[in-house]
This record gives structure tokens, sequence and C-alpha cells, in this order.
């Protein structure tokens, strides 16, 4: 059965405290260290004037939305100021795309912060009163988190083998049948929110997955490698992934 594509009036939870603390997470990460392994396509925001001091400035302000948005009282001015971060990191990565369009790396970054800007629309909705254009304002959430999840699964064609090396030796059958399945998973995720069938269920499952990966693929990492700033970022990144697709899911009214 179709979903609607409106948002629900009450503030989602769980999803939306992992999202928060997710940005939290990845805001005092980008503090502490100030290198391309940790800031990634966002080391454009160092080449403009005073860029150090800029993202410093964005970084701190993502701290601060990502703790109001935990709480109903303050979420709605936190996806304001959440919204506004997420939309400068995406233009931020805009301009190596157009250095290099063929370079579909560029896209993948540009993806992974629309999809942060999806998710803090959806709560930016959810806190809103019941009209339509909240519930507009929803259905443009879902879309981009649609249009994300089609990034990311090219990203894991694309970069197919490389996935496949992540995946722990251990989980049978083997590391490629694993890099292929989430990558149809991803897919199929992507298929059902765009079209608005099952969308919700499309979200949670792969939050479920995105998780996994964190959980499963990253954190190994961190405890064996936890000097690696490349790791602590990509781990981050997967939570504020996760936590985005939960928050668009627990905001989509059935």
């Amino acid at each position: 059965m179709n979903e609607k594509s409106g948002i629900s009036a009450k503030a989602p939870a769980y999803g939306q405290i992992l999202f928060g603390a997710s940005a939290v997470l990845f805001g005092a990460i980008c503090l502490m260290w100030h290198d391309a392994d940790t800031w990634q396509n966002l080391t454009q925001i160092w080449r403009l004037p005073l860029g150090s001091f800029i993202g410093a400035f964005l970084m701190i302000a993502q701290i601060a939305g990502g703790i109001g948005i935990a709480y109903r009282r303050t979420a709605r001015p936190a996806s304001i100021v959440l919204g506004i971060v997420y939309m400068l990191f995406s233009l931020a990565c805009i301009p190596p795309i157009l250095a290099a369009p063929a370079n579909f790396g560029q896209y993948d970054a540009f993806f992974e912060q629309f999809c942060f800007l999806s998710a803090v629309l959806a709560v930016y909705a959810a806190t809103g009163l019941n009209s339509q254009r909240p519930a507009a304002i929803g259905r443009w959430a879902r879309l981009g988190l649609g249009l994300s999840t089609v990034s990311f699964t090219v990203a894991q064609i694309y970069y197919l083998r490389e996935t496949a090396d992540l995946v722990p030796k251990w989980i049978p059958p083997n590391q490629m049948f694993w890099a292929v399945l989430t990558t149809v998973a991803f897919a199929a995720a992507a298929i059902a929110i765009l079209i608005n069938r099952h969308a919700r269920l499309a979200m949670f499952l792969m939050t479920l997955m995105v998780g996994m990966f964190g959980v499963l693929v990253w954190i190994p990492l961190l405890v064996a490698h936890p000097e690696s700033h490349g790791s602590w970022s990509e781990f981050a990144l997967t939570a504020l992934i996760a936590g985005a697709s939960w928050t668009v899911a627990d905001a989509t009214v059935l």
C-alpha cells in the first residue's frame, strides 16, 4: 500500500537523537583534527578567505544543532541551524564537481551532505503546524533521501572492490557476496523511497543496514587503529546516514 507523503505532527524520537548525536560527534572530530582525512571533501571550506575560522564556526554550529535537535522544545530552531550548515556543506561540494565532472567521488560527497539536509527538512516539517506546507516539505525530504540513496548505490558499484575489502573476512560466505548484496539493497531502497511504495519500511531497513556497517566495519577498525582520523570521520558519517534515514522514516506518515 502506498504511503502518504506527509509528515507526522509528533517529533521523531530515537532516529532524531541518533542523528543529533552523530552530528555532535562529526563536529567534535573535525574540531579536534584539521586534516583532509577528517574533513574529506569539506576541505574546500579551508580555501575560502578566513576558511579555518568559517569551518570551525560551522562545526560548532553543527554541534549546537545536534544537541538542540534531540529535544522537542529546541528541535525546530536547531533544525534551522543544521539546515543552514548542511546547505553550506552541500554547496562546498559543488566547485569540485564543476572542476572535475567526470570524478564520481565528488558527486558522492555532495549527496552525503544532501542526505543530511533531507533529514533536517523532515525534522523541520515534523515540528511545524499541521498544514499543507509541512507535508510538502516532508515530500521533499523523502525525495532528497531517495536521490541520496541512488548515489550510495552508484558509489558501491563504482567502488565495489574497495567496499568488499571492508567487509570482515570472518563473515560467510565471502566479502564480494556482501558487497553485491548491500549494493542491491541500496538500489531497492532507493526505488521504494522514490516511488513512495513501502518507503518507510525501506528507510528503516536501510537504517539497520547502514548501522551494521558502523558496528561491523568501522568500530573494529577504530579499535585496531584509534589513531586513524579517516576511520573516525567515516564512522561519524556512517552514523549520520543511519540517523538521517531513521529520522525521515520516523517522520513519515503511513
